[in-house]
Protein backbone atom coordinates (compact mmCIF):
# COMPACT_ATOMS: atom_id res chain seq x y z
CA UNK A 1 0.00 0.00 0.00
CA UNK A 2 1.23 3.24 -0.94
CA UNK A 3 2.03 6.06 1.40
CA UNK A 4 -0.03 9.14 1.63
CA UNK A 5 1.48 12.50 0.33
CA UNK A 6 2.55 14.83 3.27
CA UNK A 7 4.14 17.98 2.76
CA UNK A 8 6.73 17.30 5.14
CA UNK A 9 8.00 14.06 3.45
CA UNK A 10 10.91 14.09 1.44
CA UNK A 11 10.31 14.87 -2.30
CA UNK A 12 12.10 12.27 -4.33
CA UNK A 13 9.95 10.25 -6.31
CA UNK A 14 7.93 7.36 -5.83
CA UNK A 15 8.27 5.33 -8.93
CA UNK A 16 4.57 3.69 -7.91
CA UNK A 17 2.75 6.41 -8.59
CA UNK A 18 4.83 7.84 -11.51
CA UNK A 19 4.94 7.25 -14.81
CA UNK A 20 8.30 8.83 -15.55
CA UNK A 21 11.72 8.43 -13.87
CA UNK A 22 12.41 11.96 -12.81
CA UNK A 23 15.95 13.37 -10.84
CA UNK A 24 15.75 13.67 -7.22
CA UNK A 25 14.65 17.27 -5.68
CA UNK A 26 16.86 20.44 -6.35
CA UNK A 27 16.20 20.80 -2.26
CA UNK A 28 17.83 17.06 -1.84
CA UNK A 29 21.49 16.87 -4.73
CA UNK A 30 22.01 21.28 -3.89
CA UNK A 31 22.11 22.17 -7.38
CA UNK A 32 19.50 22.12 -10.49
CA UNK A 33 20.47 21.13 -13.65
CA UNK A 34 23.75 22.30 -14.91
CA UNK A 35 25.21 22.63 -18.71
CA UNK A 36 27.99 20.40 -19.82
CA UNK A 37 31.63 22.70 -19.18
CA UNK A 38 31.40 23.28 -22.87
CA UNK A 39 28.35 25.73 -22.83
CA UNK A 40 28.66 27.02 -19.94
CA UNK A 41 29.95 30.36 -20.95
CA UNK A 42 26.91 30.68 -22.71
CA UNK A 43 24.60 30.06 -19.97
CA UNK A 44 22.35 33.29 -20.77
CA UNK A 45 21.94 33.37 -23.71
CA UNK A 46 19.18 32.14 -26.22
CA UNK A 47 18.93 28.61 -26.63
CA UNK A 48 17.47 28.12 -30.15
CA UNK A 49 20.57 31.07 -31.49
CA UNK A 50 23.31 29.00 -30.01
CA UNK A 51 21.95 25.76 -31.35
CA UNK A 52 21.95 27.67 -34.76
CA UNK A 53 25.24 28.57 -34.71
CA UNK A 54 26.27 25.41 -33.47
CA UNK A 55 24.82 23.35 -36.48
CA UNK A 56 26.90 26.31 -38.60
CA UNK A 57 30.17 25.31 -36.98
CA UNK A 58 29.09 21.55 -37.99
CA UNK A 59 28.74 22.89 -41.21
CA UNK A 60 25.36 21.11 -42.06
CA UNK A 61 23.58 21.77 -45.15
CA UNK A 62 21.14 24.22 -45.22
CA UNK A 63 18.34 21.58 -45.28
CA UNK A 64 19.49 19.70 -42.58
CA UNK A 65 20.52 22.53 -40.19
CA UNK A 66 16.88 24.18 -40.83
CA UNK A 67 15.33 20.58 -39.89
CA UNK A 68 17.64 20.31 -36.88
CA UNK A 69 16.15 23.90 -36.35
CA UNK A 70 12.39 23.22 -36.31
CA UNK A 71 12.72 20.12 -34.75
CA UNK A 72 14.53 21.75 -31.13
CA UNK A 73 11.77 24.45 -31.97
CA UNK A 74 8.98 21.99 -31.94
CA UNK A 75 10.07 20.15 -28.82
CA UNK A 76 10.53 23.49 -26.98
CA UNK A 77 6.98 24.62 -27.61
CA UNK A 78 5.46 20.72 -27.01
CA UNK A 79 3.85 21.69 -23.78
CA UNK A 80 2.44 19.13 -20.69
CA UNK A 81 -0.72 18.90 -19.27
CA UNK A 82 -0.69 21.33 -16.63
CA UNK A 83 1.64 23.96 -19.21
CA UNK A 84 0.45 26.38 -21.42
CA UNK A 85 1.49 26.55 -25.16
CA UNK A 86 4.78 28.44 -25.52
CA UNK A 87 4.84 30.80 -28.14
CA UNK A 88 7.67 30.64 -30.60
CA UNK A 89 8.74 33.69 -29.17
CA UNK A 90 8.97 33.04 -25.81
CA UNK A 91 11.03 29.66 -27.54
CA UNK A 92 13.42 31.89 -29.32
CA UNK A 93 13.93 33.71 -25.78
CA UNK A 94 14.64 30.94 -23.24
CA UNK A 95 18.48 30.86 -22.27
CA UNK A 96 20.67 27.80 -21.74
CA UNK A 97 20.71 27.42 -18.41
CA UNK A 98 16.56 27.57 -18.62
CA UNK A 99 16.25 25.52 -21.16
CA UNK A 100 18.59 22.65 -20.08
CA UNK A 101 16.28 21.72 -17.07
CA UNK A 102 13.25 22.47 -18.84
CA UNK A 103 14.41 19.68 -21.48
CA UNK A 104 14.61 16.75 -19.26
CA UNK A 105 13.52 13.95 -20.85
CA UNK A 106 12.11 12.27 -18.45
CA UNK A 107 9.69 14.86 -17.77
CA UNK A 108 7.07 13.97 -20.13
CA UNK A 109 8.10 16.67 -23.00
CA UNK A 110 9.43 14.54 -25.28
CA UNK A 111 6.76 11.65 -24.72
CA UNK A 112 4.28 15.17 -25.79
CA UNK A 113 6.04 15.70 -28.63
CA UNK A 114 6.10 12.14 -29.99
CA UNK A 115 2.52 11.69 -29.36
CA UNK A 116 1.90 14.94 -31.50
CA UNK A 117 4.16 13.17 -34.87
CA UNK A 118 2.65 9.41 -34.17
CA UNK A 119 0.61 10.24 -37.04
CA UNK A 120 3.52 10.88 -39.38
CA UNK A 121 5.13 8.22 -41.77
CA UNK A 122 8.25 5.78 -39.34
CA UNK A 123 10.76 7.47 -41.84
CA UNK A 124 9.53 10.98 -41.26
CA UNK A 125 9.53 10.21 -37.06
CA UNK A 126 12.78 8.96 -37.28
CA UNK A 127 14.30 12.06 -39.00
CA UNK A 128 12.76 14.38 -36.09
CA UNK A 129 13.73 11.74 -33.63
CA UNK A 130 18.15 12.01 -35.35
CA UNK A 131 16.95 15.54 -35.15
CA UNK A 132 16.22 16.06 -31.54
CA UNK A 133 18.86 13.69 -30.57
CA UNK A 134 21.08 15.67 -31.72
CA UNK A 135 19.81 18.99 -29.84
CA UNK A 136 19.63 17.08 -26.51
CA UNK A 137 22.88 15.49 -26.98
CA UNK A 138 24.58 19.07 -27.62
CA UNK A 139 22.93 20.30 -24.11
CA UNK A 140 24.04 17.49 -22.28
CA UNK A 141 21.16 14.94 -22.65
CA UNK A 142 20.26 12.00 -24.56
CA UNK A 143 17.39 10.16 -25.91
CA UNK A 144 16.48 7.77 -23.07
CA UNK A 145 16.40 3.78 -23.98
CA UNK A 146 12.69 3.81 -23.69
CA UNK A 147 12.03 5.72 -26.88
CA UNK A 148 10.72 2.87 -29.50
CA UNK A 149 11.89 4.08 -32.89
CA UNK A 150 9.35 2.93 -35.64
CA UNK A 151 10.37 0.24 -38.40
CA UNK A 152 10.75 1.68 -41.72
CA UNK A 153 9.09 -0.29 -44.16
CA UNK A 154 11.07 -1.65 -46.98
CA UNK A 155 10.55 -0.63 -50.02
CA UNK A 156 12.27 -1.24 -53.21
CA UNK A 157 13.73 1.93 -55.06
CA UNK A 158 11.20 3.47 -57.85
CA UNK A 159 13.04 3.68 -61.10
CA UNK A 160 11.26 4.98 -64.44
CA UNK A 161 11.18 1.82 -66.93
CA UNK A 162 13.33 1.87 -70.57
CA UNK A 163 10.56 2.86 -71.91
CA UNK A 164 9.20 6.18 -70.21
CA UNK A 165 13.00 7.25 -69.86
CA UNK A 166 13.10 7.29 -73.52
CA UNK A 167 9.78 8.96 -73.50
CA UNK A 168 11.46 11.63 -71.24
CA UNK A 169 14.72 12.31 -72.85
CA UNK A 170 13.30 12.92 -76.10
CA UNK A 171 10.80 15.33 -74.53
CA UNK A 172 13.70 16.90 -72.83
CA UNK A 173 15.34 17.38 -76.38
CA UNK A 174 12.27 18.96 -77.38
CA UNK A 175 11.99 21.54 -74.24
CA UNK A 176 12.18 25.11 -74.37
CA UNK A 177 13.39 25.12 -71.37
CA UNK A 178 17.66 24.81 -71.94
CA UNK A 179 17.82 22.97 -68.51
CA UNK A 180 15.91 20.66 -68.91
CA UNK A 181 18.34 18.14 -70.67
CA UNK A 182 21.67 18.76 -69.07
CA UNK A 183 19.79 18.26 -65.76
CA UNK A 184 18.29 15.55 -66.36
CA UNK A 185 21.51 13.38 -68.42
CA UNK A 186 23.71 15.25 -65.05
CA UNK A 187 21.09 13.13 -62.68
CA UNK A 188 21.14 10.04 -65.15
CA UNK A 189 24.88 10.07 -65.40
CA UNK A 190 25.88 10.73 -62.31
CA UNK A 191 23.88 9.95 -59.25
CA UNK A 192 23.87 13.21 -57.83
CA UNK A 193 21.49 14.20 -55.29
CA UNK A 194 19.44 16.98 -56.15
CA UNK A 195 20.97 19.97 -53.32
CA UNK A 196 24.22 18.38 -54.56
CA UNK A 197 23.19 19.03 -57.99
CA UNK A 198 22.31 22.65 -57.51
CA UNK A 199 25.45 23.89 -55.58
CA UNK A 200 27.80 22.81 -58.21
CA UNK A 201 30.06 25.79 -59.45
CA UNK A 202 31.69 25.60 -62.62
CA UNK A 203 35.15 24.96 -61.15
CA UNK A 204 33.86 21.95 -59.40
CA UNK A 205 33.33 20.32 -62.93
CA UNK A 206 36.77 19.16 -65.01
CA UNK A 207 35.04 18.19 -68.33
CA UNK A 208 38.51 17.20 -69.58
CA UNK A 209 38.81 14.91 -66.64
CA UNK A 210 35.24 13.79 -67.18
CA UNK A 211 34.50 14.02 -63.50
CA UNK A 212 33.06 16.62 -61.10
CA UNK A 213 33.48 17.37 -57.63
CA UNK A 214 30.99 17.26 -54.39
CA UNK A 215 32.40 18.96 -51.81
CA UNK A 216 30.82 18.71 -48.50
CA UNK A 217 27.89 16.33 -49.82
CA UNK A 218 25.27 14.60 -47.12
CA UNK A 219 27.32 13.49 -44.33
CA UNK A 220 29.84 16.60 -44.91
CA UNK A 221 31.87 14.55 -47.21
CA UNK A 222 33.45 15.53 -50.02
CA UNK A 223 33.87 12.84 -53.56
CA UNK A 224 34.06 12.91 -56.84
CA UNK A 225 31.77 11.57 -59.41
CA UNK A 226 31.90 10.29 -63.06
CA UNK A 227 30.42 11.29 -66.26
CA UNK A 228 30.59 10.51 -70.03
CA UNK A 229 30.99 12.51 -73.42
CA UNK A 230 27.07 12.91 -73.29
CA UNK A 231 27.21 15.08 -69.79
CA UNK A 232 29.91 17.21 -71.63
CA UNK A 233 27.93 18.01 -74.57
CA UNK A 234 24.90 19.31 -72.67
CA UNK A 235 26.68 20.65 -70.08
CA UNK A 236 28.92 22.63 -72.62
CA UNK A 237 25.85 23.72 -74.77
CA UNK A 238 24.28 24.75 -71.46
CA UNK A 239 27.71 27.07 -70.00
CA UNK A 240 27.63 29.15 -73.69
CA UNK A 241 23.25 29.76 -72.88
CA UNK A 242 24.56 30.37 -69.26
CA UNK A 243 26.58 33.22 -70.51
CA UNK A 244 23.65 35.11 -72.14
CA UNK A 245 22.12 35.16 -68.79
CA UNK A 246 22.57 38.15 -66.65
CA UNK A 247 23.42 36.99 -63.39
CA UNK A 248 25.70 37.42 -60.10
CA UNK A 249 25.98 34.01 -59.63
CA UNK A 250 28.91 33.80 -61.94
CA UNK A 251 30.44 30.99 -59.85
CA UNK A 252 27.17 28.45 -60.31
CA UNK A 253 27.33 26.10 -62.92
CA UNK A 254 23.34 26.07 -62.86
CA UNK A 255 21.21 28.98 -62.76
CA UNK A 256 17.26 30.02 -63.03
CA UNK A 257 15.67 31.99 -64.85
CA UNK A 258 16.10 35.07 -62.98
CA UNK A 259 19.76 34.51 -62.96
CA UNK A 260 19.82 33.27 -59.33
CA UNK A 261 21.56 29.47 -58.47
CA UNK A 262 19.19 26.71 -59.11
CA UNK A 263 17.27 25.34 -56.11
CA UNK A 264 15.75 21.92 -55.20
CA UNK A 265 12.09 23.50 -55.66
CA UNK A 266 13.13 24.82 -59.05
CA UNK A 267 14.38 21.04 -59.96
CA UNK A 268 10.90 19.18 -58.42
CA UNK A 269 8.86 21.74 -60.77
CA UNK A 270 10.77 21.68 -63.87
CA UNK A 271 10.58 17.35 -63.36
CA UNK A 272 6.90 17.94 -63.14
CA UNK A 273 6.27 19.76 -65.66
CA UNK A 274 8.78 17.23 -68.03
CA UNK A 275 6.43 14.47 -66.04
CA UNK A 276 3.78 15.74 -67.59
CA UNK A 277 4.71 16.34 -71.17
CA UNK A 278 5.92 12.48 -71.38
CA UNK A 279 3.18 11.67 -70.31
CA UNK A 280 4.63 9.99 -66.68
CA UNK A 281 2.58 10.41 -63.32
CA UNK A 282 4.63 13.13 -61.45
CA UNK A 283 4.90 10.75 -58.38
CA UNK A 284 7.22 8.85 -60.80
CA UNK A 285 9.84 10.97 -61.38
CA UNK A 286 12.03 13.41 -59.47
CA UNK A 287 15.27 13.82 -59.04
CA UNK A 288 16.05 10.79 -56.27
CA UNK A 289 14.10 8.50 -59.14
CA UNK A 290 16.62 9.39 -61.92
CA UNK A 291 19.76 8.73 -58.57
CA UNK A 292 17.91 4.95 -58.25
CA UNK A 293 17.92 4.79 -62.38
CA UNK A 294 21.83 5.61 -62.44
CA UNK A 295 22.58 2.94 -59.30
CA UNK A 296 20.37 0.00 -61.00
CA UNK A 297 21.72 0.67 -64.35
CA UNK A 298 25.31 0.44 -62.74
CA UNK A 299 24.38 -2.86 -61.04
CA UNK A 300 22.85 -4.03 -64.25
CA UNK A 301 26.05 -3.44 -66.46
CA UNK A 302 27.94 -5.56 -63.85
CA UNK A 303 29.26 -3.01 -61.28
CA UNK A 304 29.91 -3.93 -58.25
CA UNK A 305 28.48 -2.79 -54.69
CA UNK A 306 31.49 -1.39 -53.44
CA UNK A 307 32.11 1.03 -56.35
CA UNK A 308 28.17 1.66 -56.51
CA UNK A 309 27.94 2.46 -52.65
CA UNK A 310 31.44 5.24 -53.50
CA UNK A 311 29.77 7.15 -56.64
CA UNK A 312 26.51 7.48 -54.84
CA UNK A 313 27.85 8.96 -51.42
CA UNK A 314 26.59 6.20 -49.21
CA UNK A 315 28.03 6.49 -45.68
CA UNK A 316 26.71 2.63 -45.21
CA UNK A 317 27.08 0.13 -47.47
CA UNK A 318 23.54 -0.97 -46.13
CA UNK A 319 21.93 2.09 -47.71
CA UNK A 320 23.47 0.60 -51.31
CA UNK A 321 22.36 -2.80 -50.22
CA UNK A 322 18.70 -1.97 -51.48
CA UNK A 323 19.66 -2.30 -54.99
CA UNK A 324 20.50 -5.88 -54.74
CA UNK A 325 16.95 -6.71 -54.51
CA UNK A 326 16.33 -6.35 -58.43
CA UNK A 327 13.91 -6.73 -60.75
CA UNK A 328 12.63 -9.38 -62.60
CA UNK A 329 13.82 -7.69 -65.92
CA UNK A 330 17.18 -7.90 -64.90
CA UNK A 331 16.95 -11.15 -63.49
CA UNK A 332 15.92 -12.27 -67.11
CA UNK A 333 18.91 -10.40 -68.46
CA UNK A 334 21.61 -11.76 -65.94
CA UNK A 335 20.49 -15.06 -66.73
CA UNK A 336 20.18 -14.83 -70.28
CA UNK A 337 23.83 -13.62 -70.57
CA UNK A 338 25.20 -16.21 -67.89
CA UNK A 339 23.25 -19.13 -70.25
CA UNK A 340 24.93 -18.06 -73.48
CA UNK A 341 27.51 -20.07 -72.59
CA UNK A 342 25.97 -24.29 -73.03
CA UNK A 343 26.10 -25.38 -70.12
CA UNK A 344 25.53 -29.01 -70.86
CA UNK A 345 27.99 -29.29 -73.92
CA UNK A 346 30.60 -30.32 -71.90
CA UNK A 347 28.57 -33.36 -70.26
CA UNK A 348 27.12 -34.40 -73.85
CA UNK A 349 30.67 -34.75 -74.40
CA UNK A 350 31.48 -36.79 -72.37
Amino acid sequence: MLPENNENEQPWADAGERQYLERFSDDIIGHGFTLPARLSRLRDMPLLACYQQQLKAEKKSNHTSRSYYIAARQLLTSPLPFEEEMTILGAEEMTMIEGVGYLDPNNGRLDALLQSISHLKPATINARLAAISHFLKWIGHSIPEWVVRPQKSKRLPRTLTNQELGSLLNICRQSENPLAEVVVIVFLETGLRVSELCALDLSDVDLNDFSATVWSGKGNKDRKVLFTNRSKEVIEKWVLHKKSRQTEEQEALFINSRGHRLTQRNVQKMMDRLADEAEIPRSRLSPHTLRHNFATGLLERGADIVSIQRLLGHADISSTRIYLDITDQTLREVYRRAQETDIFGDIDEQ
